[in-house]
């Protein structure tokens, strides 16, 4: 793979990789203004000065062997890509310009993938379809079928590979022969859970498996947290199936409004907790509601002519892109699919 980025910045972002929790603001911030060679070098003079709050990273720097990591993922089937390389998703710039939420942010150091397509390409015209792990079972075919007819009309179903909604999506997707992304709070040789190896080794096959974390390291509360808006940073929006209050999901859908992206919900029964965090993003009118994948894409391509035109009305004269939207009806009234998704 061709890559405009030299052999030590990507050295140095191995080493920050492997020794920084992801989505460390203090130090993702730092590489974005400074670069990866000045903040590896400010973090090694910070193990000088005890009080200093890089003292401890700077104790595990030395520790790596950064050309041996790389060696040692490659012999899995692991690559890591950095901001430069051809398959690094531009995108994922904009979290640079979000803020933090529970201390997390800023566009990753790099990325660890496994699978043999292009991430750019399949990023490139993706949508996250996240959810409760506790889904019922409206929740899950909800899941599966938006993310299957998302998938049939040419569109990456991004998703977390946890039980319940996310499993359904990436399954959806799966089903209709089409592309799917999980992105993990672990490495991406460390199926979480252990129930779903299977599906991710599917994944891996016919799709991507990325992590922000390296081979290698398990999943933690707060590694869940900075993977949330790497799924929400990946994809041209977010449709949330079920989702309680408090949630990871919302914590993803949080991350979708900040990035200033289509966040969509699929409305629930007002008797389930499921959907309160859903139901109540609609009701506040910080998510649209959908119902079908048309509803999705409709969105998407209105969100899209907007930030093309810088207009607050969309143009008239816009057409969608047949190659992207090829059973699109455009931005008017929903097409394609019927209402109850067959």
């Amino acid at each position: 793979m061709s890559t405009h980025v030299d052999d030590a910045d990507r050295l140095a972002r191995v080493t920050l990789s492997r020794t920084i929790e992801p989505g460390d603001l203090r130090v993702t911030g730092l590489v974005s203004e400074l670069g990866a060679g000045k903040v590896l070098g400010y973090l090694e003079a910070a193990g000088e000065v005890e009080n200093h709050w890089g003292f401890a990273l700077a104790q595990e720097l030395g520790r790596v062997d950064p050309a041996q990591v790389l060696v040692q993922a490659a012999e899995q089937g692991i690559r890591f890509i950095v901001p430069g390389d051809p398959e690094w998703p531009t995108q994922l710039g904009a979290l640079s310009n979000t803020g933090a939420l529970h201390d997390r942010g800023g566009e990753p150091v790099g990325l660890w993938v496994r699978g043999a397509h292009d991430l750019h390409q399949f990023a490139g015209n993706a949508v996250a379809v996240v959810g409760s792990r506790a889904a019922t079972s409206y929740g899950t075919e909800q899941a599966s079928e938006l993310s299957r007819d998302l998938a049939t009309m040419g569109h990456t179903v991004i998703s977390g590979l946890a039980y319940g909604v996310d499993q359904a999506a990436h399954r959806g997707a799966l089903l209709a022969g089409g592309p799917t992304i999980a992105v993990l709070p672990g490495g991406v040789d460390r199926p979480y859970p252990a129930a779903h190896a299977q599906l991710l080794d599917a994944i891996a096959e016919r799709g991507l498996v990325v992590s922000e974390a390296p081979p290698g390291v398990g999943p933690t509360r707060t590694r869940f947290l900075a993977r949330n808006r790497i799924v929400a940073g990946l994809a041209e929006g977010t449709v949330v199936v079920e989702g309680a209050v408090r949630s990871g999901a919302i914590n993803t859908a949080h991350w979708t409004t900040n990035l200033h992206r289509p966040l969509m919900g699929v409305p629930g029964p007002v008797s389930s907790a499921a959907s309160a965090g859903v139901n109540q993003l609609i009701r506040l009118g910080q998510a649209s509601m959908v119902t079908t994948a048309q509803d999705v894409i409709t969105d998407v391509m209105t969100h899209a002519a907007r930030a093309a035109t810088g207009a607050e009305q969309l143009d008239e004269s816009f057409v969608p892109d047949p190659v992207r939207y090829p059973q699109s009806a455009g931005p008017g009234p929903a097409a394609g699919i019927s209402a109850s998704r067959r």
